[in-house]
């Protein structure tokens, strides 16, 4: 049996179609509809349930899916076994919005220089899904703003870097910062994303009672926006918010109780540790 036929199925599941998963294998969905098949004769039975343009996992399917991904989890993992160094392989990482570009473009250039046979895949995602991502061992490691919670026992973190809360506003603030919130047009960085509960707790311990625009999970926009003096944000200073609001005045709040602190989450035991070793030495020179 061909694992990459396995991986065939795994990515139609996990996409919804066919379609989705040629365009994440960058396969034709005919070469995808034919791996699947030749699984299907091979074993014996339907693994997909095809409805219009999606493809759903039958119950069949369901049942073999845990082995047959870490079969694929496996395969993955039989190069790096000739290298003593470890770092041979993949590794999938995960990453918010701002360290996908305020980071990783550094990050990546200090991981070709020192493991030339490493291939990184990257997956973006919000701190919630890759936390979960991490979890369910669909990415090996995550930048993520750090939970709030307990972690299970199989999970660590490794500290990256605090950003602290500022006031971004296309004008210098005017009487302090609560008058200048109360006076403009309030673009709210979402209160349920792990990273907006900094902003609100300010607002809270500073009695201030806001009327959002809107709530965006989505900090180059807000920036974006203010730079185009839509209004005015309470938002981390991640590496790159310069670029994106060179026009703008940002305001830093010294309190470190208000600073966004991102992580580097991964599973304990992982089957390559150099290599989760060497990316959180890339992160600690890029900081």
């Amino acid at each position: 049996m061909d694992s990459r036929f396995l991986q065939s199925l795994i990515a139609t599941i996990e996409h919804g179609s066919i379609a989705e998963a040629a365009r994440a294998e960058n396969l034709t969905a005919a070469a995808i509809s034919q791996r699947i098949q030749s699984l299907e004769r091979e074993l014996g039975f339907p693994l997909l349930s095809r409805l219009a343009h999606t493809a759903r996992p039958t119950e069949a399917c369901l049942h073999l899916l845990p082995r047959a991904k870490r079969i694929v989890s496996e395969v993955a993992l039989l190069a790096g076994d000739i290298d003593p160094a470890g770092l041979t392989g993949t590794i999938r990482i995960g990453a918010i919005s701002t360290a996908m570009t305020g980071m990783l473009p550094i990050v990546l250039r200090q991981l070709r220089q020192n493991a030339p046979n490493l291939k990184p895949g990257i997956f973006p995602g919000t701190s919630r899904s890759l936390y979960q991502a991490v979890l369910d061992n669909e990415i090996d490691a995550a930048i993520l703003v750090a939970p709030v919670f307990d972690l299970p026992k199989n999970l660590q973190i490794r500290d990256i870097t605090s950003e602290s809360l500022v006031l971004l506003s296309r004008h210098a603030p005017q009487g302090g910062i609560p008058a200048t919130l109360q006076s403009h047009p309030y673009l709210r960085y979402d209160p349920s994303a792990w990273g907006g509960r900094f902003a609100e707790k300010y607002l809270k311990d500073h009695n201030l009672e806001l009327e959002a625009m809107c709530d965006l999970d989505a900090l180059e926009t807000i920036a974006m926006l203010v730079a185009d003096d839509v209004g005015i944000s309470l938002v981390p200073h991640w590496p790159g918010l310069e670029k994106l609001a060179h026009d703008c005045v940002i305001t830093r709040i010294p309190d470190p109780g208000y600073a966004r602190k991102l992580v580097l989450l991964s599973k304990l035991q992982h089957p390559r540790p150099s290599i989760l070793e060497l990316l959180s030495q890339a992160l600690a020179i890029k900081l």
